[in-house]
This record gives structure tokens, sequence and C-alpha cells, in this order.
């Protein structure tokens, strides 16, 4: 004869067992994910020196994010990615996190060029904050997708001004030929008030400076307006002082980083949007940990990453790790709700642009970014 069966407490069992495990889950991933960390991606050329500004300064974030106690006890971890500033493989990292389900978010691109291709894949998958990607053209490119730097075209029209101020008739134009030094060189030349005598565009390594400055010599303008990123402008600075060219030179952010060779850079005009002598108390307490951190003072890179990495903390801090979730509370952030950043109070406009961002026009000397009196 064979014994009745005992009788099985509810949810006990095979299957209890499995309900019960999917109900744990399900309780882990609503306070923050099962796996006891927030993983974001991020994405830039971090071969280049500005691009290792930026993922220096999500670093810092990230590590004090950590220091403090994570996320809901849940510890930040950042993926970088090397995008190498190309659309394409851009475009390849973003399928790549909008397919893995640990990503919540996003930090960066860094570069317009690779923002661009990018945003098309995050649209309505993946919340992405640009660090310093200012071409005009990511203007409301997506729901998804926003900058904590201002557009060139408003950057354009600051630059512009801002070699008016300083008496300039007479402007030559160079530019990077990406989207971002196309679309800054383009809004300075519609901006500027007196001659641009030439717009030309140059190679991202500046390989024919020699032949850029020899024709400036001749030239004579009483402006060099470059739109482009610090390899370029450093390589056209040196020439420039060894054909004995005088003239200023004005670039915006992505000339921050010239000040890694001062004696070249000597006198330049920068719009830079964070300086180091800022001296808000938040401000100056992160010049502070970077420095101690790094042995270099931040620049704009550094600070505008830093602060999207602490944005997006603080979005999974309010509404978990949901991605829609983190794309609403982004998009929620306005004048009445800023976020408040090192670079300044972060809202955002309905295409993704951040409200009343702007340039400090600042001028190197002695190998910092220095901001002149009287406009100058």
């Amino acid at each position: 004869m064979t014994s009745e069966p005992a009788r099985r407490a509810p949810g006990s069992g095979l299957t209890g067992t499995i309900a019960l495990a999917l109900l744990f889950a399900s309780l882990q991933a609503a306070c923050g994910g099962s796996s006891g960390e927030v993983r974001l991606g991020m994405a830039g050329p971090f071969h280049e020196g500005f691009g290792l500004a930026n993922q220096n300064g999500a670093r810092l974030a990230m590590d004090e994010i950590n220091a403090a106690g994570g996320i809901g006890g849940d510890s930040l971890v950042l993926e970088f990615r090397n995008d190498s500033a190309d659309g394409a493989r851009a475009a390849r990292i973003a399928q790549e996190f909008v397919d893995d389900p640990r990503i919540s978010a996003v930090v960066g691109h860094v570069t317009s060029g690779a923002m661009l291709a990018a945003a098309k894949v995050y649209d309505g998958q993946l919340a992405a904050v640009a660090t310093t990607a200012s071409s005009a053209a990511l203007t409301g490119i997506s729901p998804w997708a926003f900058r904590v730097i201002s557009s060139d075209s408003a950057n354009g029209v600051d630059l512009a001004r801002f070699a008016q101020r300083l008496g300039k008739r007479r402007a030559a134009v160079l530019y990077e030929n990406d989207a971002y030094g196309r679309g800054l060189a383009d809004n300075f030349r519609r901006n500027f008030e007196g001659e641009v005598i030439a717009l030309d565009p140059m190679d991202a390594d500046a390989s024919r400076a020699e032949l850029y400055v020899a024709w400036l010599v001749q030239r004579r303008p009483d402006l060099v307006f470059v739109a482009g990123t610090e390899r370029s402008g450093i390589a056209l600075m040196r020439e420039a002082r060894r054909q004995q060219l005088s003239v200023d030179f004005l670039g915006g952010d992505g000339w921050t980083g010239v000040v890694a060779d001062p004696a070249a850079a000597e006198g330049a005009y920068v719009g830079a949007p964070f300086t180091p002598l800022d001296p808000r108390p938040e401000a100056q307490r992160f010049v502070d940990a970077f420095r101690t951190r790094f042995g270099v003072e931040p620049d704009g890179n550094a600070a505008l990453a830093y602060d999207a990495v602490h944005l997006l903390a603080a979005a999974v801090r309010a509404v978990g790790t949901d991605r829609g979730a983190i794309r609403d509370w982004l998009a929620s952030r306005t004048t009445a709700q800023p976020f408040a950043g090192v670079t300044g109070a972060i809202a955002f406009q309905a295409d993704g642009d951040p409200i009343g961002k702007s340039f400090t026009m600042t001028r190197i000397a002695a190998g910092r970014l220095t901001v002149p009196e009287a406009g100058r």
C-alpha cells in the first residue's frame, strides 16, 4: 500500500519556487537592479585629449557617487566604449548599448558627428545625455537625446560678438570638416559683422598648417577663428609662431585643451563652457577634487561629463532604472526644476537643448584659461 502524499504548503515545490524567484527579481529590479549595480554606457574618442578629459570627469563623478554609498545602495558602473569620433562606429556602439538590458542610460556621445549617428539608434529606446556635442543639427533630433552644452547656433553668436568687442574687422575662418567644425564656422560667419576674408576646411591634424599660415601671412587678417579641436589648434599655432604670424587666434569649446602647449597657445582666446576660475563653491570643490585625482585643472570637457554622470545618477535615484522613466525625468528638468551642476543649473527645452547655457570667454595665459578684463 502506498502512503498518501504529504500536503505541500502554498508556494512550495518547483512551481512555487519559480514564482517566488520571479517575484524577488521583479522587486529587485523595481528598486534599482538585481545585480547590485546601476550601469550606464559612455562613448567618446577617449584616445584624444578632449575625450580623455571627458572620461576623467565621468570617472571622478562615478567614484564620488560610489564613495557616498552608490545609488540606493547599488554601485554605479560606467561602461566605456571608444567610438573614435566615427559615426558608423558610434552607431554600432549605440546599438550594443540598446541591446544590453543592463544599460539604463548613456553618457555621451562626446563629438557631434558621433552623436548625430547614435541618436537615431537611441530614439525610442535609451536616453542619452551628450556632453560636448554642440552641433546645431542635434537640436530636436530625438526626444531621447539631451545635451549639457549649448548649441553651436548660440555659440557662434557668442564668439562673433566677442570678436567684434575686440575690434576685429577682418577674420579668416578655418574649420575641421566635420559636423562640429562646419556648424560652428558657419554660425560664426553668419554673425560676424566684419569681413570674412577666407572660409577654408582643414584636416583634424592640420597637416597642411604650413600652407595655411603662409597664406595668412600674405592676407594679414586681424583675427583667425578656428572651429576645431585641440590637435589641429596646437599644430596651427605652433606653425604661426614659426612663421612669426602676429595675429589673434580665437577658438570655441573644442580648443579648451590647447593649454597643453602653453608656448604655442599663449594669448589665444577660447570660448569655454567652464573655467576652473569659476568662484562658485560647488565649482571650486570640483576643481580641487579633479586636480587632486588627476594632477591637472579640469576644463569644460571634464566638467560637462562630470555633470552628465551626476545628472543621470539623480534620475536613477528618483525613478529607478526603467529607461522610459529616466527619459521622462530628464525631460521634466525645467527652469522650475533644474539640476544643480558644476557648470550651472541644467534644464532642458523640449528639443533636448539646455536652457541658459553660454560660453565664458577666456584667454590663455601661462597655460591657464583666464578671464580677460573688459571683454578682452
